[in-house]
């Protein structure tokens, strides 16, 4: 039985802030290993402070260089994903979309097209499970697979990897209540919400790191 799997080095992610221009289109084919998901495995390395710090970094210069030629701009950043090649989930992706734009402030999901968008969806059947992907520099996407989403409560697969988006990595040995616990708790958590310590974290990572990062972007550009 594996959990969702997911490591901020694979995770999705090109980025477009509100009213600033167009998005990075999503990478259009699979990024390889490493990866993580829903479910963690032990064969597979967990993201360590290194990966995740990369993967962020990488998530800042995208934004901070659309951000650097309008200072004036909304401190919310608006990320743009792609749902076509998931029809299957469109409800569940809907909702978990709804559930972390009602969680938290700093940062918004909004669905767009393939052409537009940051990051993408799809679903198939994989033996890895659920897991979000990236390589690293702002392109990506989140794979839900058939399978997990019968076993588990699927807008918390959802939910879980969309997570990873916003810069959250796994904590399998949380609560139910910490929805980066991924499959951790077993199939019986349904719970699609991330917990306080979660929200508060996305709106850090997403006011405090985007505007340090903006600094330094128009600080570059005034030169």
């Amino acid at each position: 039985m594996r959990k969702y799997t997911s490591a901020l080095a694979v995770l999705g992610l090109g980025l477009a802030t509100a009213g600033l221009g167009t998005a990075v289109p999503a990478a259009a084919s699979p990024v390889a290993e490493p990866h993580a998901g829903f479910i963690a495995k032990s064969s597979a390395p967990s993201a360590g402070p290194d990966a995740s710090r990369a993967f962020f970094q990488a998530v800042l210069k995208s934004v901070a260089e659309k951000r650097a030629g309008n200072p004036s701009a909304t401190a919310a950043v608006t990320v743009v994903y792609d749902a076509s090649r998931a029809p299957s989930f469109s409800t569940q992706i809907a909702r978990s979309t709804q559930i972390w734009n009602s969680s938290v402030t700093n940062v918004r999901l909004q669905a767009g097209s393939a052409s537009t968008a940051d990051f993408s969806y799809r679903e198939g059947n994989d033996s890895r499970g659920s897991y979000a992907s990236t390589d690293g520099h702002g392109n990506g996407y989140i794979f839900l697979d058939y399978r997990q989403n019968q076993q588990y409560n699927s807008t918390r697969v959802t939910a879980h990897e969309t997570g990873h988006v916003l810069g959250l990595p796994d904590h399998y040995t949380g609560p139910c209540s910490e929805l980066m616990s991924g499959g951790g708790p077993g199939t019986s958590c349904t719970n699609a919400y991330p917990n306080s310590a979660e929200r508060s974290r996305v709106n850090q990572l997403w006011a405090n790191g985007l505007a340090a990062a903006m600094d330094k972007a128009l600080e570059k550009s005034a030169r």
